[in-house]
């Protein structure tokens, strides 16, 4: 057995522990959407600077004590710190998810339990936030494990970068100068890449290591120079310091939102802000000033030290509570936040502070902390992964909905219509109606039917593409064209099998997100910069089917993104939102008109306003508690572009009866799920509606 490693020595300040308690506060303030602290995501970047503040100082000691730097002792001194209470909330939140949320969210929280256990969850979280068709769904309750993710993928490199230094100084003491200058070259580095992803790509630039990087490297500067610069300054000084760092985090926590661009230069103000606090608090003679002996008094001692705890379970239990229950309101946030200062005083006492003894484990017990960890959240994710498709009924005998059975003793008293799409509606409308007991075989996979998209090969026009693929029967002398966004997309298997079949060339100038209506939309990111992506895609499309002149274009697609811009690039009013977009969809259809032989509108589909498989896997739910009936903006929407529709005399196509009955919309029918998520076709059901299509566009 190794012997303790007991790590270099590092004073306490009672006013670190004030400045995580005010990071945590501000998180969990944001996240319970608590008034007046909008902006209190930036906590997690104040978290950012003091991990680099006290890591790197920890580093230095070891440094100067030693003339070197233990690569194993410091990972077993951040296993300690980290692995016990973080392992024990993913492995609680997964058996919470198995309780009271869907099979389907148990899915999901059980492959984000494996993302967070790899400290990989950012590159993952990243990846899911920029596509489009995750867009509408719910956030995971793990989802704050990128934050974690991004620190330990800082010190992979950090510590080793630091060693290098020391190494190539070639003596024991620390070069200061050298690991100032590398250290400020790597922050500005990252800083700049932060500056120039935030405009670029914002939703993975929130996420990424590389644009969060400097917060960490601020703190690392700040702990090179804190204590010299600390002692020159008088205490009113060091008050000042303190006092404006904290401004300028409230500042950001009281003025920023939502719609903020971030990281980026926002995040300028409370890492700034969070260095100065660390600053002023860096000269240990005394008097300490006032602002500095404020941030120590014992409430925020102690929620700063419960700080870890507070922060990996406010989370999940918000979010499985708001999942469960719906919105909480005053009242069941309070409760909520209550069993979380609960949660996590436990944790603090019974796991954080057991578990970093360097006694009771030295460096290579506390090493093997890690291939712990990642057994038992593995086998943790093994049974959620089995338990979701127990609960999912998929080892059940529930038939399917048919003609002649659909959840009442005397069928033949419904007259059907004759049209068997149609009429299978109407029975599944009729079965959810009678509390039909959900089918247990059902296409697709209910489990996987999210990432159920059409293919477009290489024509992947939501990276921005400029290539053409001909489908259906690329060999025709005739052709259809299909334009929109993801909402004309869905449709790819029903016009591939009309294109095969029929002889017609397809193509699919679909882009997700990008709305066919010809006004320039908002980004759907913080800020909604104005998407000249979309205007250029447009208009490349309309120079494609130009030079094709395709037989017929169908035009399918749902209403533009909410933030609109005129051509003086100003932001279209809400209150004219709705005829800015009418008024695109005239223009298009105008246009279309002249370079093709027949224009259609393919009415966009209901929407629902839940997940349909989520509902599908709720434990005890039925047919009936999945009915749901069309939303209400998606109806405006689709009546818009058939106003612009008629305005221009362009024929419309209605699929609404090949999917909805009176009134009323089934998440299964037959043994079909109809929808892939809140308002996007399966491929299954998009390709069986070939044959209604083909007759409803006059194909031949």
């Amino acid at each position: 057995m190794s012997q303790p490693s007991h790590g270099p020595a590092l004073a306490h300040r009672d006013d670190v522990q004030g400045l995580r308690a005010i990071a945590v506060l501000t998180v969990i303030a944001s996240h319970a959407s608590i008034p007046y602290v909008p902006g209190g995501y930036v906590g997690v970047d104040v978290f950012f600077v003091i991990s680099g503040f006290l890591i790197t100082q920890l580093l230095f000691r070891e440094v100067e004590r030693s003339g070197r730097i233990s690569i194993p002792g410091f990972y077993a001194r951040r296993a300690r710190r980290i692995l016990p209470a973080s392992t024990l909330v993913i492995i609680a939140t997964i058996i919470a998810s198995a309780i009271w949320l869907s099979a389907v969210d148990l899915r999901v929280v059980v492959q984000d339990a494996l993302w967070a256990i790899f400290f990989a969850a950012n590159i993952h979280f990243a990846a899911v936030g920029t596509d489009y068709f995750a867009a509408e769904e719910p956030p995971s309750p793990l989802q704050h494990y990128w934050s974690l993710s991004v620190e330990e993928q800082f010190y992979l490199v950090w510590p080793a970068l630091l060693l290098v230094l020391v190494l190539v100084a070639g003596r024991r003491a620390l070069p200061k100068r050298l690991v100032f200058a590398v250290l400020l070259v790597v922050t500005g580095a990252s800083f700049v890449w932060s500056l120039i992803s935030t405009t670029s790509d914002p939703l993975a630039a929130y996420f990424s290591t590389t644009a969060r990087a400097w917060e960490l490297g601020l703190g690392a500067l700040v702990a090179l120079i804190a204590e010299p610069v600390a002692r020159r300054l008088h205490s009113a000084a060091r008050g000042l310091l303190c006092l404006t760092g904290l401004v300028l985090i409230g500042i950001a926590c009281v003025y920023y939102t939502e719609q903020t661009p971030f990281p980026g230069s926002a995040a300028a103000v409370p890492v700034v802000g969070s260095a100065l606090v660390l600053l002023a608090g860096a000269g240990f003679h005394a008097p300490h000033p006032w602002p500095v002996r404020a941030l120590g008094v014992r409430p925020m001692r102690i929620v700063g030290d419960w700080s870890y705890s507070l922060y990996l379970w406010h989370w999940p239990v918000l979010i499985i509570a708001e999942r469960k229950v719906g919105t909480l309101g005053p009242w069941r946030t309070a409760v909520c936040l209550v069993v979380v200062f609960v949660l996590s005083a436990l944790t603090y006492r019974l796991v954080e502070q057991p578990f970093r003894s360097p006694i009771r484990f030295p460096t290579r017990r506390a090493l093997a902390l890690y291939p712990a960890a990642v057994a038992v959240v593995v086998a943790g994710a093994l049974g959620g992964r089995y338990y979701s498709e127990y609960s999912s009924g998929a080892y059940g005998d529930n038939p399917p909905i048919t003609l002649q059975e659909f959840g009442v003793k005397d069928p033949s008293k419904f007259d059907l219509d004759s049209d068997p799409t149609i009429a299978l509606v109407q029975a599944s409308v009729i079965a959810a109606r009678h509390d039909m007991a959900i089918p247990s075989e059902l296409q697709p996979d209910i489990l996987t039917v999210r990432d159920d998209e059409p293919d477009v090969g290489a024509c992947n026009y939501e990276k921005d593409s400029r290539e053409l693929c001909p489908r259906g029967d690329p060999d025709a002398d005739r052709s259809i064209v299909v334009f929109g966004n993801s909402h004309g997309r869905m449709w790819i298997p029903a016009f591939d099998k009309i294109g095969e079949e029929l002889g017609y060339t397809t193509y699919y100038f679909v882009k997700p997100n990008c709305a066919a209506s010809l006004v320039s939309v908002g980004e759907l990111v913080p800020g909604s910069p104005l998407w000249q992506e979309c205007d250029d895609f447009r208009s490349w499309a309309l120079d494609q089917i130009r030079t094709i002149h395709p037989d017929l274009v169908v035009v399918s697609s749902s209403g533009p993104n909410p933030v609109l811009y005129d051509d003086q690039g100003n932001r279209v009013p809400k209150e004219d939102v709705d005829a800015a977009t009418q008024a695109g969809y005239v223009d298009l259809f105008t246009q279309l008109a002249p370079l093709t032989d027949r224009a259609v509108l393919l009415r966009d589909i209901p929407k629902s306003e839940e997940l349909p498989d989520e509902c599908l896997t709720e434990s005890g739910n039925n047919l009936g508690d999945c009915l749901f009936t069309p939303l209400a903006a998606s109806v405006n929407d689709a009546d818009i572009s058939v106003a612009a529709a008629a305005a221009t005399g362009t024929p419309v196509v209605d699929p609404t009866p090949w999917i909805c009955w009176d009134g009323s919309c089934p998440a299964v029918i037959g043994d079909v799920l109809p929808y892939r998520d809140r308002g996007h076709l399966t491929t299954i059901y998009a390709a069986s509606l070939a044959d209604e299509l083909t007759e409803a566009l006059g194909l031949s």
